[in-house]
């Protein structure tokens, strides 16, 4: 797959988080608390009724793909036909589109907005949507590009949902004690809701890894900067009790280069059942899927286990993004 342009860092990124991207959704950053709670809102009135709105009739949005999806995918298609809109698909579009011919990512970008009226766009480079979103823009093309998962760098949509999710299940986004557990340098689920969080300096983080695993350093500075309490730990037991969301991440097999890696890592963190008993009450366990072997099978009986309703937000999420940058 090829970039005309080299590929920022993650750092450049999340040092700039007041860029402006047009109409794209490139980062988790990009929406102030006004914009969350205006997402949050359009997207519990469609909760109530998903078909009332067809705000995208005789809109076209295209998926552009190059990485492996399913519910990011599918959510998204349910939301622009629920919105009276149409989809132009593409999955393995490194193996099945012009890519394979040589053909860069600004190229591609540029004759497919030509055919939709956004591209939703998910991608092994980290800061693919970025290079898109700006090129596109030089262009004077003004298609919006949003960001479904690029590399390790971010994935906003899904960010918003585990948001709104804690909102829902939670009552509130403030005065939380958030765990994030796993494989936090690769994750880019993990790093686009922290970002969220930052938002909110009454929250404490806490960052379960194993050392090679940890949070970047650019997103712990971020923190620092908005006078956000976190902390970090090698055990999930250091944070069971008093936390009132546990975010599990799953180890990202497919962003290491050596098999042998991976096998170091897999199944480091394992929430069980007698785990989630010494939980409190009202927490709730997150996690964005896919689940590998990270929680037991039978801690999804639990009420606690949020992960499918956190899915479930997904479609209307989605549709209240799709309707504030479409319409």
């Amino acid at each position: 797959m090829l970039l005309c342009r080299q590929v920022h860092s993650q750092q450049k990124g999340s040092q700039m988080p007041c860029k402006r991207f047009g109409r794209s959704l490139v980062e988790s950053q990009q929406f102030d608390l006004f914009k969350l709670e205006e997402v949050f809102q359009i997207a519990q009135w469609y909760e109530t009724d998903e078909k009332s709105d067809a705000c995208l009739h005789n809109k076209r949005v295209g998926m552009l793909f190059y990485e492996p999806s399913t519910r990011t995918r599918w959510s998204f298609e349910a939301a622009v036909h629920n919105l009276g809109g149409t989809v132009i698909s593409t999955d393995n579009a490194g193996d099945f589109s012009s890519a394979v011919k040589g053909e860069t990512l600004e190229h591609t970008v540029r004759v497919i907005s030509r055919y939709v009226d956004a591209i939703v766009l998910r991608h092994p480079h980290d800061n693919a949507a970025e290079i898109a979103s700006d090129y596109l823009e030089s262009c004077g093309i003004d298609t919006p590009i949003i960001n479904a998962g690029c590399g390790k760098g971010q994935h906003p949509t899904q960010g918003f949902i585990d948001w709104y999710t804690i909102r829902k299940e939670l009552g509130r986004t403030e005065n939380l004690s958030i765990a994030i557990v796993g494989d936090l340098a690769q994750g880019r689920t993990a790093r686009s809701v922290t970002y969220l969080m930052g938002k909110y300096p009454t929250n404490r983080l806490g960052f379960v890894s194993p050392p090679e695993l940890a949070m970047g350093h650019d997103i712990l500075a971020y923190l620092g900067r908005h006078d956000v309490a976190y902390s970090e730990h090698s055990s999930i037991e250091e944070v069971l009790e008093y936390s009132d969301v546990i975010y599990m991440t799953r180890v990202q097999k497919e962003r290491f280069e050596k098999p042998e890696d991976y096998q170091r890592f897999k199944g480091c963190y394992r929430l069980t059942v007698p785990m989630v008993e010494r939980m409190k009450k009202t927490a709730r366990i997150l996690h964005p899927m896919p689940i590998v072997d990270e929680i037991d099978r039978t801690v999804e009986r639990l009420p606690r286990a949020a992960y499918f309703r956190q899915s479930d937000n997904g479609v209307p999420v989605r549709m209240a993004l799709l309707k504030m940058l479409l319409t």
